[in-house]
C-alpha cells in the first residue's frame, strides 16, 4: 500500500505511482495553490508570478497583515472575478489530477488547500473520497479525518476540533488513523524552514493516545523538525511532501 500527501500538482509523480498498481492513499492537498519556494501555481496564473512570490515571501514571515492588503490591492485591480478565475483554475487542476490517476484504487481524503466537492467529483471510478469513516484496505482497518482548522486569511472550509472528536468517536478501534495534519506534538507540527508551528490536532493526539492504532499517517508540514513519533505502541509518520519528493510511503499489503 503507497500512501501520499501533499501532491500540490505533482501529476508525473502520481502517474509512475499509479503503474505500479498497489493499493494507493491519498492524505490531501491536491491543489498546488503557491509553491513558496517558486511562486509556481494557481496565484502565479491567475494574479501573476511577481504576486505569486510576494505571497509566498509574507507568507514565510507570517505577515498576515501585509498579505491582507496586498489581496485587498489584487483584488481591486484584477479585471472580472477573482474567484471565479481561481475555480477555473482548480477546476483544470482537478481534471489533471483524474488523468493522472486513472487506474488507481485507493482511498483520498482532502486537505486544507482543497475544495472537497470539487475533489469528490474528480476522483476516477476506484479512487473514493473518505472522511469521518472507516474503510478496509489492503488488509487493514483505515479511519480518515481530512481537512485542517481554519488559517488567516483561508477560506471558509475548515474542520474544528469539535468536528474532530465527532468523526473520532464513532470510529473506534482502527490500524491505521489518517488525516491531513499531525496529533498536536510539537516535533511534528514544526516546520524548521519556516520555524512556524502548524496547523496540529489534540483530538487526534488524544484519540491516538486512547485507542493505540498500529499507524497515525498524516501529512501538511512540508519539512518537519520530526517526521516520525511514537505515541506508546502507535508509530506516527509524516509521509512526505509529495510535490517535491515524488516518494510514497509504504506499507506491506496484508492480503
Amino acid at each position: 500500500m503507497l500512501i501520499i500527501s501533499d501532491l500540490h500538482g505533482n501529476h508525473q509523480a502520481v502517474r509512475r505511482l499509479v503503474r505500479r498498481g498497489e493499493p494507493l492513499v491519498i492524505l490531501g492537498d491536491f491543489l498546488n495553490y503557491v509553491d513558496y519556494r517558486t511562486g509556481e501555481g494557481m496565484v502565479a496564473e491567475v494574479l501573476g508570478l511577481d504576486f505569486a512570490l510576494q505571497v509566498a515571501a509574507l507568507r514565510a514571515k507570517q505577515d498576515f497583515v501585509g498579505w491582507r492588503e496586498l489581496w485587498g490591492q489584487a483584488s481591486g485591480e484584477f479585471e472580472g472575478d477573482i474567484r471565479a478565475a481561481f475555480d477555473r483554475v482548480a477546476r483544470r487542476q482537478y481534471d489533471e489530477m483524474r488523468e493522472a490517476l486513472v487506474g488507481a484504487s485507493g482511498y483520498a481524503t482532502f486537505g486544507n488547500v482543497d475544495v472537497p466537492e470539487l475533489l469528490k467529483a474528480a476522483l476516477p471510478t476506484d479512487m473514493s473520497f473518505a472522511h469521518g469513516e472507516v474503510v478496509e484496505l489492503a488488509g487493514y482497518r483505515i479511519g480518515f479525518v481530512g481537512g485542517a482548522q481554519a488559517a488567516p486569511l483561508e477560506g471558509s472550509i475548515s474542520v474544528s476540533e469539535s468536528d474532530v472528536e465527532s468523526l473520532l468517536s464513532s470510529f473506534g478501534h482502527v490500524d491505521i488513523l489518517c488525516s491531513h495534519i499531525p496529533p498536536a506534538i510539537d516535533p511534528l507540527r514544526i516546520d524548521v524552514i519556516t520555524g512556524h508551528r502548524e496547523r496540529a490536532s489534540q483530538a487526534l493526539l488524544d484519540y491516538v493516545t486512547a485507542t493505540q492504532p498500529e499507524y497515525h499517517l498524516f501529512g501538511d508540514v512540508h519539512q518537519p523538525q520530526a517526521a516520525r513519533w511514537k505515541i506508546g505502541s502507535t508509530h506516527c509518520q509524516n509521509v512526505g511532501y509529495f510535490r517535491a519528493t515524488g516518494r510514497p510511503f509504504e506499507l506491506p499489503n496484508r492480503i
